[in-house]
């Protein structure tokens, strides 16, 4: 894996990833409804495939749950190894259309930027890296392996697609991109998420005679009380790239009326995790926590589960594929940057989990300042430096005949 190679072949494909050829591609994937939930992301998928195949790459739909298909594009080489690119094909919801400045879906061009849902996270990733593809395959380069490109549905939720993905017989793969927003940067660690949900059961009764009744609310104050003590004491044992483990209590409902004492409370936890943290051990630390709080001495019950999870990774940084796609980014016109860590989680996690090859996320857009945001938008500058960088990186990896 070394950077020296002709220029002719490199330059032949890289002349090949224009703004004006990548645009109309990322904008094609914006208009397509891909709202997660309620789950539209086939359209999105539909759309994908048919920009693949329009690029002359083979294109297939495999259906997770009825309207919701992964889908998965191809560039056939050699018998080796092959590079993967992963993606997904949902978005969040625009949220209140007020709050945006243009349509969400309209995918429109602003003072060098593509606006609209999507556009950094990630669809902007997903058309470049279909166009980087393309360009190998239009300038006749060999491979030794193939290149994939997955992109999954539900990533934004409960992660369906990437279940059912992994679920496969890991193909011989030399390691895993997932194109999602990074500034760029590449990324050698991610925390990964999950959700508890607990309940606290107490017993029903007339407000006016609360000691009738066991209030559920209140027991339920007292674990919410110990979920921030947790928080606190996480931040004493941070990761050096990636952070802090993290609690957050997101949703608590309970009661029906102000008149009677709640017999039912139910807190919702967004837990993120560390690389190599188990959901398993997760959830013992809370039962052990909810134990100690002693509920039961209020006539109280509770019970705790984990309706998703999602692991993180850590890959080192010294992999020959770290740097290899890291310099191809670097040499495309990123420039130079640090390795970095992600406090976001992606899909990758369960690639690395599954399938144990080294996995990195790297992607045009910025995933703190525009992703699940209003007005979300990316560089059209970025996203082309992007193509040429993941073009780089099958030419690097792939065809040593190109050398």
């Amino acid at each position: 894996m070394t950077d020296a190679r002709p220029a002719g072949t490199e330059q032949e494909v890289l002349a090949r990833i224009t703004a004006e050829r990548l645009v109309p591609l990322a904008q094609q994937l914006v208009r397509a409804p891909g709202a997660n939930p309620p789950g539209e992301e086939a359209a999105t998928a539909e759309a994908l495939a048919g920009l693949a195949e329009g690029l002359g790459l083979s294109a297939a739909l495999e259906e997770v749950e009825p309207g919701r298909p992964n889908v998965g594009v191809r560039l056939d080489g050699g018998d080796g190894p092959g590079l993967l690119f992963l993606g997904h094909t949902d978005v969040v919801p625009p949220g209140p259309l007020e709050d945006w400045g243009v349509d969400p879906y309209a995918a429109d061009l602003a003072d060098g930027r593509l606006v609209g849902r999507g556009s950094a996270d990630m669809k902007g990733g997903l058309a470049a890296v279909l166009l980087a593809m393309a360009a190998v395959r239009e300038a006749g380069v060999r491979l030794t392996g193939p290149v994939l490109l997955d992109a999954l549905c539900d990533e934004e939720q409960n992660g369906i697609g990437i279940r059912r993905y992994v679920e496969q017989t890991a193909p011989d793969l030399l390691g895993c991109v997932v194109a999602e927003p990074t500034d760029l940067a590449t990324v050698v660690a991610a925390r990964g998420a999950s959700y508890l949900h607990i309940e606290v059961r107490g017993v029903a009764a007339h407000a006016g005679r609360p000691a009738d009744g066991r209030n559920a609310i209140s027991g339920a104050a007292l674990v919410v009380a110990d979920l921030d003590r947790w928080h606190e004491e996480l931040a004493g044992t941070a990761h050096a790239l990636v952070g802090p483990a993290t609690v957050n209590v997101g949703v608590i409902q309970g009661g029906t009326s102000g008149s009677a004492v709640p017999d039912l409370c139910r807190v919702e936890v967004d837990r993120r995790l560390l690389p190599g943290e188990s959901m398993e051990a997760v959830v013992e630390t809370v039962r052990g926590r909810l134990e100690a709080l002693d509920l039961g001495a209020r006539g109280l019950t509770w019970s705790v589960t984990s309706p998703m999870d999602m692991p993180g990774f850590e890959t080192a940084p010294e992999e020959p594929f770290v740097r290899t796609v890291d310099a191809a980014m670097s040499g495309a016109g990123r420039g130079p940057v640090p390795l970095q860590g992600w406090t976001a989680a992606c899909d990758g996690g369960f690639v690395a989990q599954a399938w144990g090859i080294p996995v990195v996320v790297q992607g045009p857009g910025s995933v703190n300042e525009q992703a699940h945001r209003p007005d979300e938008s990316v560089a059209v500058e970025e996203l082309v430096v992007a193509a040429r960088g993941y073009a780089r990186t099958i030419l690097h990896l792939l065809a040593p005949d190109a050398r």
